[in-house]
């Protein structure tokens, strides 16, 4: 560069030669200017952070490293672990005393960044939050409450779960009972076709339970018109006469086949009959 040649603030227009300057976006600015051009505003002091001031920033907020300091002790933040609460910045043992939870444990300080263990409003350190029977700590994994305690799956399935009586595992969840003994629901089956009798109609015999399709069809007895089983138990009605029995709509006249429900009938060997057939018989 030539001593004609100019050398200026591209804002205010004094000669840059011989001074220090800063360039922006390839423009050149003499330290006033660009301070008040450029410069932030510090959060704390109110004045700019110029350019021979480190510029801390935190969401697009910004302050002088002096200034970069806890709202309650007044101890730098810069280079430090810090916490914010309400747009203040505090450093961790201020957050911690004031908004931290506390663990109900060991009763101590639940530091921000900590690993923590929280259920129904109380807290841990992950490291207290302990198996009331084995005393391991149980971190992320499934725990069940009983009792005041907090067990692991398998301290509980030891002290408390009913033991299933088919496969003889922990029932944790759930379950049936059934003449005072526990079942997994997919456990308690019908003994004659294994069809799972939770929440359906059912029976036993012999203490065994069975559906209601395999009980007809081993212990009810037949209907002599259809020769189907007849059971009360889902809701049939039946007539019986000389130890045969028949359904209601199947107790009908063999030769003309009128219903014999409440009306008088007669016999002959095996079959029944009306009034009028018998007669002609």
């Amino acid at each position: 560069m030539s001593t004609s040649e100019h050398f200026d603030c591209h804002y205010c227009k004094d000669s840059l030669l011989g001074k220090k300057y800063i360039m922006k976006e390839d423009t050149q600015y003499c330290t006033k200017c660009y301070e008040n051009l450029f410069a932030n505003c510090c959060e704390d002091c109110s004045t700019p952070i110029g350019c021979n001031s480190k510029d801390l920033s935190y969401k697009d907020r910004h302050w002088h490293e002096q200034c970069f300091k806890c709202a309650k002790c007044s101890r730098s933040l810069a280079d430090k672990a810090f916490a914010a609460r309400d747009d203040l910045l505090l450093c961790t043992e201020c957050y911690a005393h004031d908004y931290s939870s506390k663990c109900i444990t060991c009763k101590k300080t639940i530091l921000p960044g900590s690993r923590k263990m929280e259920y129904k409003g109380n807290s841990w350190h992950e490291t207290c939050f302990l198996c009331h029977r084995c005393q391991q700590p149980m971190g992320t994994k499934s725990f069940i409450p009983k009792e005041n305690g907090y067990f692991c799956v398998p301290c509980f399935e030891k002290q408390f779960a009913y033991q299933c009586c088919t496969c003889k595992k922990a029932i944790t969840t759930g379950g049936v009972t059934y003449q005072d003994k526990p079942w997994h629901r997919e456990c308690f089956l019908c003994i004659g076709c294994k069809r799972q009798l939770s929440g359906q109609r059912f029976t036993s015999r012999e203490n065994y339970p069975y559906c209601l399709e395999c009980f007809s069809n081993l212990y009810a007895k037949k209907c002599v018109g259809c020769t189907k089983p007849i059971t009360s138990l889902a809701g049939a009605k039946y007539i019986s006469f000389e130890e045969r029995q028949w359904h209601s709509e199947c107790f009908n006249c063999m030769q003309c086949s009128v219903s014999l429900v409440g009306r008088g009938f007669l016999t002959q060997r095996d079959d029944i009959l009306c009034t009028e057939c018998g007669r002609e018989k």
